[in-house]
């Protein structure tokens, strides 16, 4: 009557549960490799570490499964010595994925420091003086380390969004698993920590740390699928030539700003920015010089203004700056900047050129977006009939006549 609630756990059974947890994780995690390689092909070049993270996989993947050979034909001492030494590889490459992806650098040293180690410990407690307790311990503490560095890494260098904070979470979860196995067998002996043994330690410990692999895999794409995200949103509107707003970008940070100058009842001024004869410099020099010069005058153009301005391209030689909370005279200033600095000679061997500068003011917040833009233009085409290499200044349009009630 007491097997009918208590029923007994055939070993071989459980050894056998184990064995195809091992093999199904193996097949998976082999399979989740190659989506992160595909992923590393397709993906921006900016994104790295998605290659780490593959290898990582499938080195993990070989040591399961040489780890599944200890018994066969081959010799037991090497298969464990490669065992251990694909696990330790496998956890390090995707700490070396983790660094390059968030910009750092890889840290091979430390990589081989705990790779020498484990297989210093391993071999010596394995054919100098046999200890499946020590060894446990010593590789559960060595490969935690991977684990910490990458927790510091996400923690200091990780955006705060959900998916950073998912795979944070993981890479934690996972580091007390491996240091309480290891805590396990120092403290209690092998038998606690043998997964081949029957316990409730070894059921959790096997279900957990074969497939947090592949949910510390998943949790990576996700960090990386973001950074994707996040990556396309600003090549979409940026201009891809100078790295500075396109037309889709400045409509964007506009549609804030007005909105800003709608409810604080501000002012913001308008540059619009146009190199004199550069026609002339394509011709002479060539369009590769021609691109040249337009990051250049990019850059210039951003250094003059203040970290809450903005300037776009608008097509060919055009830019235009959005000056926040900024009257003419100020803005008359920034402009006069950006003059003086197109001038200065000495950058490499870029031909010398010069731009001209319109200037509107918005004051009021029932004018749109295209309405400023023609007043900056016509402000603009003055300063190219005056000669060039000037600044003219637009007109402010005065507010339309009320009608008056008899």
């Amino acid at each position: 009557m007491a097997d009918l609630f208590c029923p007994r756990i055939d070993p071989q059974v459980f050894q056998l549960d184990s064995a195809t947890i091992i093999l199904m994780s193996t097949l998976m995690a082999g399979a989740m490799s190659v989506v992160l390689y595909s992923a590393h092909v397709s993906f921006p070049a900016e994104i790295k570490g998605l290659n780490y993270w593959a290898a990582g996989l499938v080195s993990l993947a070989c040591g399961a499964f040489l780890f599944s050979l200890r018994h066969s034909v081959l010799n037991e001492t090497l298969v464990l010595l490669s065992a251990n030494s694909a696990l330790v590889w496998g956890v390090g490459l995707a700490m070396i994925g983790t660094r390059k992806f968030y910009g750092l650098a890889p840290a091979w040293w430390l990589f081989h420091l705990v790779w020498l180690l484990a297989m210093l410990g391993v071999g010596y407690w394995l054919l100098i003086q046999p200890n499946f307790a020590a060894r446990v311990g010593v590789f559960s503490f060595l490969v935690s380390i991977f684990y910490i560095n990458q927790i510091l890494v996400v923690w200091r260098h990780g955006e705060r969004h959900f998916s950073t904070i998912f795979f944070g979470s993981l890479l934690l979860f996972q580091t007390l698993v491996v240091l309480t196995r290891g805590i396990l067998a120092l403290l209690f002996g092998g038998v606690q920590v043998d997964l081949t043994a029957v316990g409730p330690f070894q059921s959790i410990y096997l279900a957990a740390g074969q497939f947090m692999v592949l949910l510390l895999a998943v949790g990576f794409k996700a960090v990386t699928t973001r950074r994707l995200q996040a990556i396309l949103e600003r090549r979409s509107t940026l201009d891809p030539l100078t790295q500075v707003l396109n037309r889709r970008g400045f409509a964007d940070i506009y549609a804030k700003e007005h909105a800003l100058m709608r409810r604080e009842s501000t002012a913001m001024t308008m540059l619009s920015i146009d190199l004199d004869y550069f026609k002339k410099i394509n011709d002479c020099y060539g369009h590769a010089t021609g691109d040249r010069v337009l990051v250049d005058v990019a850059q210039v153009i951003g250094k003059a203004l203040r970290v809450s301005d903005h300037v776009a391209r608008f097509g060919g030689e055009e830019f235009i700056v959005l000056l926040p909370v900024t009257g003419v005279d100020w803005a008359r200033d920034i402009a006069e900047r950006i003059l003086v600095a197109v001038r200065e000679p000495g950058r490499g061997d870029l031909p010398a050129y010069t731009v001209s500068i319109g200037i509107a003011c918005q004051t009021s917040s029932d004018e749109d977006l295209d309405a400023i833009l023609m007043r900056a233009d016509e402000a603009l085409y003055r300063a190219k009939e005056r000669g060039r290499d000037c600044i003219e200044i637009a007109s402010t349009p005065m507010p339309p006549l009320q009608a008056i009630k008899a």
